[in-house]
């Protein structure tokens, strides 16, 4: 094993890089999931083979980790999937805490430890327990467990979670010291824990995407510390590419918000009640049916269909594909307008069109489409609101102001498919639905969408 054990980490690596660089689009990413999971049960191989423990223990864990994990990702819904998204990543996080209060039972109290390996593991405490309880939260504002508005103490949170972090670090530095006392790696996992909480509790709906890559990205970290404690190798590549990609999407999700990572751990914004970006002028909507927008749909020359979290939630991906099909028996040029935080995770919008089999080379993301939209007849708004919020480019005094957005009230005309004239998780009006130019089909976005298929059939 001696020998064998560094040449079959090599491959697993080279797996976990190979397979990562397949998810960089839709067409590969699937053949990139298995390339990675094959590596991943090379790496795990090697590291069973190599230890001396009690193996009963480890096929326990193995067969319960089984027996949980495999039946929830396979049942998933498609919507709930950035649940299961933050949901997973915070078990990795709690396990990597756990390691690290073990290793100090295990010691006693890291005796005889070098001082790399107690501070990589009290570094991994900390961090893994902030994002365990960090991505419990970020489940339950998903699973609308608990409210997607800010949850926070005003001026008094960051004060808060500054004296959450110092007590943590203080508690890691006594537990590092050599004190055997078990009560200080409990109170850092403990104040760590509630420093996570308060971190996620004020940050609202609109920037959970970027969370979520956050908490990613610390698990990652977290891990990665916990491979250098335990000398494990595979834990510390593995970790090392999770943290490193994580921390590389976050800075994209936020960029793409135009928003600082910063600005949006201090929270506040998304799902409050937020005044700005309406307009002082005329308040009125105009609704249409589904046979209108069949009619303008069907005589136009391009379609861009926009879709939002309001798809996601009606499940209604499998009927926008079968209308896009129809239009373009119609002669339609049908494309799909994705922004990069449309929905509740990255990659969203594609993963739910890629579901329903929509061809890849329509999905077009932000920066590739939007100088589209002003030769464009009929642009198809699903659910989509703050991604869409003209406000973002035109008024100052927007919340929202200065992030990129899709251009789709240039549009000759626009459809907006949504249940009620409620705002978005950002908590801001959305001028766009008053424009001249714009048309209102309220109802459930799937009905709505076969409604409107079926009396494209008609024509």
């Amino acid at each position: 094993m001696d020998i064998l054990q560094p040449i079959l980490y090599i491959i697993a690596f080279a797996l976990f890089i190979y397979g990562l660089s397949g998810l960089t689009g839709p067409r590969t990413a699937v053949r990139g999931n298995v390339i990675a999971g094959i590596g991943m049960a090379i790496a795990l191989v090697t590291v069973l083979l190599t230890v001396h423990h009690n193996w009963l223990w480890i096929i326990i864990g193995l067969v319960l980790g089984t027996i949980l994990g495999v039946p929830s990702a396979r049942n998933v819904k498609m919507t709930q999937m950035p649940q299961m998204v933050a949901l997973f990543n915070g078990v990795g996080g709690g396990a990597v805490a756990l390691i690290a209060w073990s290793e100090f039972l295990a010691t006693p109290g890291f005796q005889g430890r070098a001082v790399a390996f107690v501070i990589a593991s009290l570094f991994s405490a900390v961090i893994g327990s902030i994002s365990f309880w960090g991505s419990l939260i970020a489940f339950g504002k998903l699973q609308e467990i608990v409210s997607s508005s800010p949850i926070g103490l005003g001026k008094l949170q960051q004060v808060v979670n500054v004296l959450l972090l110092a007590g943590a670090i203080v508690c890691a530095v006594i537990a590092g010291l050599g004190n055997t006392s078990q009560l200080w790696i409990v109170l850092v996992l403990v104040l760590a824990g509630v420093l996570g909480v308060m971190v996620v509790l004020p940050i609202g709906g609109a920037d959970m995407p970027v969370v979520i890559s956050l908490l990613n990205a610390m698990t990652g970290l977290a891990a990665a510390a916990a491979g250098l404690a335990l000398n494990n190798t595979a834990m510390m590549v593995a970790g090392m590419i999770v943290g490193a990609s994580g921390s590389i999407l976050t800075n994209q999700m936020a960029v793409a918000m135009n928003r600082t990572i910063p600005s949006i751990i201090v929270g506040g914004f998304g799902g409050a009640s937020v005044a700005g970006g309406g307009d002082d002028g005329d308040k009125t909507v105009k609704s249409t049916s589904a046979a209108d927008a069949a009619i303008q749909m069907a005589y136009a020359n391009r379609v861009i269909v926009v879709p939002g979290y309001g798809m996601a939630v009606a499940q209604a991906q499998h009927a926008v594909k079968d209308m896009a099909k129809l239009l373009e028996a119609k002669g339609v040029d049908v494309k799909f307008a994705i922004h990069p935080v449309a929905g509740r995770m990255p990659g969203h919008m594609n993963v739910l069109l890629a579901e329903a089999e929509v061809s890849y080379d329509n999905l077009k993301e932000m920066d590739e489409i939007n100088d589209d939209f002003s030769r464009t007849d009929v642009t198809l708004v699903i659910g989509a609101n703050d991604v869409t919020n003209p406000a973002a480019r035109n008024d100052p005094s927007s919340p929202i102001h200065g992030m990129p957005i899709l251009n789709v009230d240039e549009s000759n005309n626009v459809i907006v498919l949504k249940r009620s004239m409620s705002s978005g998780f950002a908590g801001i009006e959305n001028p766009l639905f008053f424009q001249d130019n714009t048309s209102m089909l309220f109802g459930d976005a799937k009905g709505s969408v076969e409604g409107v298929t079926e009396e494209l059939k008609q024509l």
